[in-house]
């Protein structure tokens, strides 16, 4: 029987957001709100219909799990971002239950008002069905670490439902020291898919455990894509950090009991292995990061098929690792 391939960092947008987009930035300045609303692959982000389905048909994916584009509500003010969190939620939970077995998904949250945001990912999860939320890695000025934000964290543990930390754009005085100085399109792809926004994902990702966050809701699941966001690779290096905080484990060992790993499109077999090395096959999932990045003619599922790995291997990145962490969401 072939093996079910479940991809974890499908993207898409709405029509609403879309518009409280253009409302916030009528220039869309972010570069990735420009990418997602004015470029070749919008139509495929407004598509959660058979088109989608076709796409992962070419593929070779089975079920992908749904999730609202960077920056998600994130830069909107409080008010919009939670009207929009509860309609953005609804739609997808209609795309879900129109193609049951093909579509699941990760709820959109207002993280600039986190008690609300708590509210409604317990309701996406239990009345709607969906399997967690992904957050972006900053939301109003803020890294997701601060305190601020543990009411979200809370509900997920309480849930146990996984966050899935996407990156997002650096902010601006970090853009403009790092990230600048030669011009389009390079600034912008410097700052994001090519090194900027991995780099700010994978530190959010360590100043969430130094925090205190997992000593705090040691349950909770964090699923980081792009193969660690870079810091999975430097758990040696920062393990100089242990005899500095207060943390009750090493840092390396939050890594094999709460962070989980995909590749978010970076088709990478030489990361497959550091990461099989680093934190172990129960921790590896699958993502294809669509439409961003395009599957096609199998090759998703090539990926795998050809990967120097054993079948058991295979089979939990490809498709028991989530089934488990799905079965243990309290609904």
């Amino acid at each position: 029987m072939p093996m079910n391939l479940y991809a974890l960092e499908e993207h898409f947008v709405t029509a609403d957001v879309v518009a409280a987009w253009r409302r916030r930035d009528p220039h869309l300045a972010e570069p990735m709100m420009k990418w997602a609303v004015d470029s070749d692959i919008t139509p495929a982000l407004l598509d959660m219909g058979a088109e989608r389905v076709a796409a992962m048909d070419d593929a070779g994916i089975d079920t992908a799990v749904l999730s609202l584009t960077t920056p998600g509500l994130q830069n909107l003010d409080a008010a919009e971002a939670v009207a929009l969190q509860v309609s953005t939620n609804d739609a997808l939970a209609d795309a879900v239950r129109r193609y049951p077995g093909r579509f699941q998904g990760f709820a959109a949250l207002a993280t600039s008002a986190p008690s609300a945001a708590a509210d409604e990912l317990r309701r996406a999860v239990t009345e709607l069905g969906l399997n967690g939320t992904l957050v972006n890695a900053n939301s109003g000025g803020r890294a997701l670490d601060a305190p601020y934000f543990w009411d979200i964290y809370e509900a997920a543990e309480d849930l146990r439902a996984p966050v899935y930390l996407h990156p997002s754009v650096p902010f601006p005085a970090v853009t403009a020291a790092y990230y600048r100085g030669f011009g389009e399109p390079v600034d912008s792809m410097l700052a994001t898919g090519a090194f900027g926004w991995h780099y700010d994902a994978g530190l959010t990702l360590l100043r969430m455990i130094v925090a205190g966050v997992f000593d705090r809701f040691p349950a909770l699941q964090v699923i980081l894509g792009h193969w660690g966001e870079v810091v999975l690779f430097y758990l040696d290096r920062i393990a100089a950090m242990d005899p500095l905080t207060a943390l009750r484990r090493p840092i390396a060992e939050y890594f094999r009991s709460n962070i989980r790993i995909t590749p978010g499109g970076i088709s990478s077999h030489t990361y497959l292995r550091w990461s099989l090395e680093t934190v172990g096959a129960d921790r590896i999932m699958y993502a294809s990061d669509h439409p961003f990045n395009r599957e096609r003619a199998g090759s998703a599922r090539r990926f795998l098929d050809e990967a120097p790995i054993d079948g058991a291997t295979r089979e939990r990145i490809a498709f028991r690792n989530w089934e488990e962490l799905v079965a243990g969401i309290r609904r």
